[in-house]
C-alpha cells in the first residue's frame, strides 16, 4: 500500500478531538470512500459475489409499523447458495486460502450455519475440499433441523459434515481436524466460525463503502443501519468501514446469542484489529460498537414468540424470507425498538438483511402454518 494513501485515510479518520465532525450519509467523502477502496484492492480477493446487492424501500412494513421509513440492504442476495452476509467475508478469506496454497477448507458453526453452508459452496466453486465441524447448541434431534436446511446444502455442495457436542472447543476441534488431513497430505485453511477475523471482516468494511455510496446516489440519508450481529465479523467490518469513511449513520447490532457486555467486547476487539490489518490508521471508539442482546431469548438458534412474528410478517407484507436463527431475531428487535421510539426522530432506517432462508427448512413446525384448505 502507497504511503501517501496511507497517510491521506490516517489524517482523516484521527479520533474525535483531532479531526472534523462526522460526514452525514447524504454528503460523503467521496475521496475517503475512494482512498477505503483502493486500501482494500491492497488484499487478494475472489470475487462470489453478485455485488453490490439492492437497496430497497419496505414501504407497506413503514406504513404499518409507523416512525421512520424502513429500507433493506440485500445481502440475502449476494448469490452464493442462496447467498448471504458470509459471501462477502469469503471473498477474502477464500482468497487468502488460495494464496497460502491450501486445497481443504476447514471451518465450524451450529448446526443450522449459513456461514457452513456458505464456505462448502465457495469451496466447491474453487475446486477445494471442505469439512465441516457443526457444534450441537440446541440439543434437537428433530430430522428437519438435524438435516435438512443449511445441513442438506452443506452435504450437497460435497463437504463432510461432523457433529460435535454443545460448548465444545470448535477452535481446538478444528486444529485436531486440520493436524490430522494434514498428516494426510492436506494442505488445509481454517476459517473461524462465521468467517469472524480481520481477513473476512474485510468483506464488511468494504459494504459500509458500498451502503454509504448507494445511498449517496439516490440522495438517500441515511440515520441508523440495523442488523444481527452474533460472531462479530459484519458488526466489526461495518464499524470499521464506517469509521474510515467519517461516516455518521448510527450503527445497531441485535445479538442473536451472548449477553450484551460480551457482544460488545468481542466486536470492539475485532474492529480495532480489522483497522489494524487494513493499515488505515482508524482509531475505533468504544461508544461506536452498539449491541442489544434482549432478542436471544432462550438462547442461539432457539425460536422466539418475537421471531415467529417478525418473519412472517415480513413474508406476508414485503415478500422477503428472513431466517429463525440469525436474521429474525435481528428483524424482531428492529420492530421492538421502532414501537418503543428507539428511532425517533430518524427519518430512514436501514435493516441489514444477511440472508439464511435455507434454515427455515431445518424449522418447518415453527410458524404455527395453516395445512392445506378444502
Amino acid at each position: 500500500m502507497g504511503s501517501h494513501m496511507q497517510n491521506d485515510i490516517h489524517s482523516a479518520a484521527q479520533p474525535a478531538d483531532q479531526r472534523s465532525a462526522a460526514t452525514p450519509s447524504g454528503e460523503i467523502d467521496t475521496r475517503l470512500c475512494k482512498e477505503l477502496s483502493i486500501a482494500l484492492s491492497v488484499f487478494p480477493r475472489v470475487r462470489l459475489g453478485h455485488l453490490p446487492t439492492p437497496l430497497e424501500p419496505m414501504d407497506r412494513l413503514s406504513k404499518i409499523l409507523g416512525g421512520p421509513r424502513l429500507w433493506v440492504k440485500r445481502d440475502d442476495c449476494t448469490g452464493l447458495s442462496s447467498g448471504g452476509n458470509k459471501t462477502r467475508k469469503l471473498e477474502y478469506l477464500m482468497a487468502d486460502a488460495l494464496q497460502n496454497g491450501a486445497d481443504t477448507i476447514i471451518t465450524q458453526g451450529a448446526t443450522q450455519s449459513n456461514h457452513a453452508r456458505q464456505t462448502a459452496a465457495a469451496a466447491a466453486k474453487l475446486g477445494m475440499s471442505c469439512h465441516i465441524l457443526l457444534e450441537d447448541r440446541t440439543g434437537s434431534n428433530d430430522p428437519s433441523y438435524r438435516l435438512n436446511g443449511n445441513v442438506l446444502l452443506d452435504r450437497l455442495h460435497g463437504a463432510t459434515v461432523s457433529k460435535r457436542a454443545g460448548g465444545s472447543d470448535m477452535a481446538a476441534e478444528m486444529e485436531i481436524l486440520a493436524d490430522k488431513l494434514s498428516s494426510d497430505g492436506s494442505k488445509c485453511y481454517v476459517i473461524p466460525g462465521g468467517g469472524s477475523n480481520p481477513v473476512g471482516a474485510l468483506g464488511y468494511v468494504n459494504c459500509a463503502r458500498e451502503l454509504v455510496e448507494q445511498a449517496a446516489e439516490t440522495g438517500l440519508k441515511i440515520d441508523a443501519l440495523v442488523h444481527a450481529t452474533g460472531s462479530s465479523g459484519t458488526q466489526a467490518g461495518l464499524v470499521a468501514g464506517l469509521a474510515a469513511i467519517k461516516s455518521d449513520i448510527h450503527l445497531l447490532g441485535i445479538g442473536v446469542r451472548a449477553p450484551q457486555d460480551k457482544q460488545e467486547q468481542m466486536v470492539f476487539d475485532l474492529a480495532v484489529r480489522t483497522a489494524e490489518y487494513l493499515n488505515s490508521g482508524v482509531t475505533i471508539a468504544r461508544e461506536e460498537v452498539r449491541a442489544n442482546c434482549d432478542y436471544v431469548g432462550p438462547g442461539y438458534g432457539l425460536p422466539t414468540d418475537g421471531m415467529r412474528k417478525a418473519v412472517r410478517l415480513l413474508a406476508e407484507t414485503e415478500g422477503l424470507l428472513f431466517d429463525p436463527v440469525y436474521s429474525g431475531k435481528g428483524l424482531d428487535g428492529l420492530i421492538d425498538l421502532l414501537g418503543k421510539g428507539r428511532f425517533e426522530g430518524m427519518e430512514n432506517v436501514v435493516f441489514l438483511h444477511t440472508g439464511g432462508s435455507a434454515a427455515l427448512f431445518g424449522y418447518p413446525d415453527t410458524f404455527d402454518l395453516p395445512d392445506y384448505t378444502n
